[in-house]
């Protein structure tokens, strides 16, 4: 037996960790070799590198070949695997296999789950495969280069609980017969190229707990068969052309508590039914087309945590204020119409992230803003909002995202740069300030601030801040993008700058900046995209590996050397 066993793994360089089972006559069932090892408390992630031997085909009472998760098996499926009539399990997922699917798997009559996922695997999903396994409940060719059509012969396979095809190159158009696939449970086929439209048979999915349609081109209006689907718990169609309106019929589908519908073509009022949802946790309806009054029965989604209604012409004008009887921790409503002075109520809500850009909110940033202590994110940017950063500002002890730009805000930044942190929450992440009315010096201390230890972007731009680059943003180790363009900035480019070993993007055209540039900043090793045009710069350009225009030095008369012409040496 074990020179069998030896012949059979040669090309697979058998490893102790491999586990063979044997029935009591001494036939081989099961040939697992586990991808994760369990280490006492620790799993281990383990590899194998080589090819599948054909003489597993050999195996003629093998029942289970798991060989998934190895990382590095290459090569196609040997066509041999089709004499394993009685294979029940074939898991060969996440590996580097290649070549098609094998036309002989139609002959594995026994196979009640097949994972192919995360492999190189190309070619069409085979007619004859498709429809013959019959004993099939669980089907896994995700993350591979499949392409052509989803087979009709797929609705043959009537004991499907699962079909995950998502991450491929599939087109053409869903196929009716999928309504056939009365036990599906999971159904993914997202992030693929599928036309035309939803098929009404998609309503005989009774059993359907999960479904994934986004990422495609799938047209149409969502059919009134939807509300079949009565055990739907997570359904994701966006990112599609989908048109028409939002059918009232999706309102008695109780069990949903995801719905993503963003990126659509939707249109039309957003239908009152939609309160019948009381198990809805989210409710993604961004970036589509509609209109019209939001109906006050979405009161009732008190398990709702994430609502997003942004880039909907909806003309909301004022935030509803039955809004703040929902315990939301999500809330976005950019470009949706929204006038006026931020709501009050806001302060007594839990809300984390807060999305309001691009709208015509006016008025100043009240000092109740320091209320809303669950803030994680906020977004402000694209309004007229004007004043002063409030002194309450500083209670934000969680806030980690932060985006005012293209408002009318005012007087120095120490309140941002300083504010409290929740440790380990509570640091700076982003930070973008841009297009206001900031003045003052950036001061050194405040960047040295807890709350800026660990920011990855800091974007200043077109302010009116004075004084010098502060030499603290040296310190700044996890850094990647600082823009501090159109401002009154004097004084040298610290060479500390040089010690932010992340920075991908420096941009400081349009100051006064004087001096030459250093040679350490310029030759950060991460940096892509430099700019110091329209200063009062001198000397010659440091070598540098980064390839940067001769735009990015123009307007600084004292420059030369490469990229602009060379210097005259006297």
């Amino acid at each position: 037996m074990f020179s069998l066993l030896l012949l059979l793994f040669l090309s697979l360089s058998f490893s102790p960790l491999a586990w063979v089972a044997c029935n009591a006559r001494g036939r081989v069932v099961n040939v697992t070799r586990p991808g994760l090892v369990s280490d006492g408390d620790d799993l281990l992630d383990t590899f194998m590198n080589g090819t599948l031997s054909p003489s597993l085909g050999n195996l003629s009472f093998l029942r289970v070949l798991d060989l998934g998760n190895l990382k590095n098996l290459n090569g196609p499926i040997p066509s041999e695997f089709g004499k394993l009539r009685h294979l029940t399990l074939l898991f060969l997922d996440s590996n580097q296999l290649t070549g098609s699917i094998p036309l002989t798997f139609k002959s594995l009559s026994s196979l009640e789950k097949l994972y192919l996922s995360n492999n190189r695997i190309s070619g069409i999903i085979p007619l004859s495969v498709s429809g013959s396994l019959r004993k099939l409940t669980e089907l896994g060719l995700s993350g591979n280069q499949l392409s052509g059509s989803i087979p009709a012969t797929i609705g043959k396979l009537v004991l499907l609980t699962k079909l995950d095809l998502h991450a491929n190159n599939i087109s053409g158009s869903l196929p009716t017969s999928i309504g056939n696939l009365k036990s599906l449970k999971y159904l993914d086929l997202s992030e693929n190229q599928i036309t035309g439209s939803i098929p009404k048979s998609i309503g005989g999915l009774s059993a359907l707990v999960l479904l994934y349609l986004n990422h495609n081109q799938i047209t149409g209006s969502i059919p009134p068969s939807f509300s079949g689907l009565i055990t739907l718990q997570f359904c994701r169609i966006s990112e599609n052309s989908f048109n028409g309106k939002l059918p009232a019929s999706m309102g008695n589908l109780v069990t949903l508590s995801e719905i993503y519908l963003s990126n659509n073509r939707l249109t039309g009022k957003i239908p009152s039914s939609f309160g019948n949802l009381r198990n809805l946790q989210t409710l993604d309806l961004s970036r589509n087309e509609l209109s019209g009054e939001l109906p006050i029965q979405l009161i009732k989604l008190q398990n709702l945590q994430t609502l997003d209604l942004s880039f909907n012409p909806l003309g909301i004008v004022s935030i509803p204020k039955w809004f703040a009887k929902l315990k939301l921790f999500r809330l976005a409503l950019a470009k949706t119409g929204i006038k006026g002075s931020l709501p009050r109520w806001l302060s007594s809500t839990s809300i984390s992230t807060l999305d309001l850009s691009s709208n015509a909110l006016t008025g100043k940033l009240q000092p109740w803003i320091g209320n809303m202590s669950s803030l994680s994110f906020l977004n402000l940017s694209n309004n007229g909002l004007h004043s002063s950063i409030p002194a309450e500002f500083k209670n934000l002890r969680r806030l980690m995202d932060l985006d005012l730009h293209s408002n009318k805000f005012s007087g120095n930044l120490d309140t941002v740069f300083s504010k409290e942190t929740d440790d380990p929450i509570g640091h700076f992440n982003s930070i973008d300030l841009s297009d206001n009315m900031f003045t003052g010096p950036i001061n050194e201390s405040v960047l040295q601030s807890p709350a800026m230890d660990s920011v990855t972007s800091l974007v200043l731009s077109y302010n009116q801040l004075k004084g010098s680059i502060p030499k603290s943003l040296g310190k700044l180790s996890q850094l990647q993008i600082l823009k501090l363009v159109n401002n009154g900035l004097s004084g040298k480019i610290p060479v500390e700058l040089g010690d932010a070993a992340e920075l991908t993007t420096i941009l400081f055209s349009r100051n006064k900046l004087i001096g030459s540039i250093p040679g350490k900043v310029i030759n950060l090793n991460e940096l892509k995209e430099f700019n110091v045009s329209y200063n009062r710069l001198s000397g010659e350009i440091p070598l540098h590996k980064a390839i940067i225009p001769a735009s990015a030095f123009s307007g600084n008369p004292g420059l030369c050397g490469t990229p602009l012409p060379p210097c005259k040496h006297l």
